[in-house]
C-alpha cells in the first residue's frame, strides 16, 4: 500500500490472478484483492467459497455474484475510499470502463488512478519460501530432461518426444507445464519458439527442448540442445560459443549488476564467434509465479539484480534453414552471487 498512497491513491485494487495469489494465497480463476490501511479483502463467487475461506488465512472473503472487480471496488467505496490505484499494464479499456459505470456518478472520473506493475515488483524478489518451491520445480525439470533422452530417436516425431515428457511430469506430480512444450529438430531447430509439431526428429541434426513444469504454483524453466548422429565441426564450434555465452551471462550475475550488463556478457562472447547478428532475442527473463515476470535481461535494461530474483539465461544461435542452438538455465540471485537452480542437468556436448 506504501507505494500506492504515495502516488496519491487511499486503496489498491488487485485483478491480475498471480499478483492475487501473491497477496492472497487464493488460486481459483475468478477474483480480486482490495486493499485499503488496515484493511483487506479477497472477493470472489459462490464457486469457490470453500476455497477461498480454506487458502485465505488472515483476510476477509467477500463472496457474491458479479464481476470480482466490481465488487471490490463498490466495497472500498463504502469503506471510504475516494481514490484507488489499479494496474494499467494488466487491465484492458473495456474492464475499466466497466468498473466506472458501477460507481456512482461523482466518483466515475476521479476514483482510479491508474499505475503499474506495483505487486509485480514486489513478485520480483523472492522469498525463503517461494525459492525453496522453485528450486523444487527446476529439479523436477531436470530429471524430466534426463528421462526423456530415451525417446530423441530419429523418426520419433516432435510431439511424441513432447508428450513423453509432459507425460512423465505429470507422473512425478506437476501441476501442468508452465508453457507450451518446444521441441525443434533440424532446420526447425533455428526457430527460437518452435513449437513441437509431427515433424520426424532426422538422422543426424540438432534437437532443441524448452520446457517447464508448473509445482506449487511456481514455473520452472530451462533449455537444452543436443545432437543426432555424428556432428560436422561447424556444428560443434557453434554449440561450444552458445554454451561458452551462456556460461559467461551466469558469471556475471551478482547482486548490483544491470541486467543490460548480463545480456552484454552473452552477447560479447558471440559477436566475438561472428555469431552476434544470429542472437535474435533477450538474454534472459524473470520467473516465478508466471513464466516471463520482471526482470529482463536485455541489451541496455538499467535495471539492477537484486538477492532473491530469479532469472533465467537463454542465449541462443539461430541459421535459417540450417540449424538453431539455444542453452537455458535458471539462475538464483544470491547475496554473494549465484546459484544456478538447474545446475543437475549437465550441459555438456550430447549426442545421441
Amino acid at each position: 500500500m506504501q507505494a500506492a498512497e504515495a502516488m496519491g491513491a487511499e486503496a489498491l485494487l488487485v485483478t491480475h490472478l498471480p499478483d492475487v495469489r501473491y497477496l492472497s494465497g487464493f488460486t481459483g480463476s475468478s477474483g480480486a484483492v482490495a486493499l485499503r490501511r488496515g484493511r483487506a479483502a479477497l472477493v470472489t463467487d459462490g464457486r469457490y467459497r470453500t476455497q477461498a475461506q480454506e487458502e485465505c488465512k488472515g483476510l476477509r472473503v467477500v463472496v457474491q455474484k458479479g464481476s470480482p472487480a466490481v465488487l471490490a471496488a463498490e466495497w472500498l467505496v463504502a469503506g471510504g475510499a475516494r481514490r484507488c490505484a489499479f494496474d494499467a499494464s494488466q487491465t484492458s479499456v473495456a474492464a475499466l470502463d466497466t468498473w466506472r459505470k458501477a460507481l456512482p456518478g461523482k466518483l466515475r472520473r476521479s476514483f482510479f488512478l491508474s499505475t503499474e506493475l506495483l505487486v509485480a515488483r514486489l513478485r520480483e524478489m523472492k522469498d525463503t519460501d517461494e525459492v525453496a518451491k522453485m528450486r523444487r520445480a527446476a529439479a523436477l525439470g531436470c530429471r524430466l530432461f534426463a528421462g526423456v533422452l530415451e525417446h530423441i530417436v530419429a523418426g520419433a516425431t516432435e510431439m511424441q518426444v513432447a508428450a513423453q515428457l509432459e507425460f512423465a511430469a505429470r507422473l512425478a506430480g506437476a501441476e501442468a507445464m508452465s508453457f507450451e512444450t518446444i521441441v525443434a529438430s533440424g532446420s526447425r531447430s533455428a526457430l527460437p519458439h518452435g513449437r513441437a509439431t509431427s515433424a520426424k526428429l532426422p538422422k543426424r541434426g540438432f534437437v532443441t527442448l524448452d520446457f517447464g513444469v508448473l509445482l506449487d504454483g511456481y514455473c520452472s524453466d530451462m533449455t537444452r540442445t543436443v545432437h543426432l548422429g555424428k556432428a560436422s565441426q561447424r556444428e560443434r564450434d557453434v554449440y561450444h560459443s552458445v554454451l561458452e555465452a551462456q556460461q559467461a551471462a551466469v558469471a556475471a550475475i551478482a547482486p548490483g549488476v544491470s541486467c543490460g550488463d548480463v545480456d552484454e556478457a552473452a552477447r560479447s562472447v558471440l559477436r566475438r564467434a561472428k555469431l552476434g547478428s544470429s542472437f535474435t532475442h533477450s538474454t534472459g527473463h524473470g520467473v516465478g509465479l508466471e513464466i516471463h515476470e520482471g526482470p529482463r535481461i536485455a541489451a541496455g535494461q538499467k535495471q539492477l539484480l537484486e538477492p532473491g530474483m530469479v532469472v533465467t539465461v537463454e542465449p541462443g544461435v539461430y541459421l535459417p534453414g540450417e540449424f538453431g542452438v539455444r542453452i537455458e538455465d535458471m539462475v538464483l540471485v544470491t547475496a554473494k552471487g549465484r546459484e544456478v537452480l538447474t545446475a543437475a542437468s549437465p550441459k555438456s556436448w550430447i549426442e545421441l
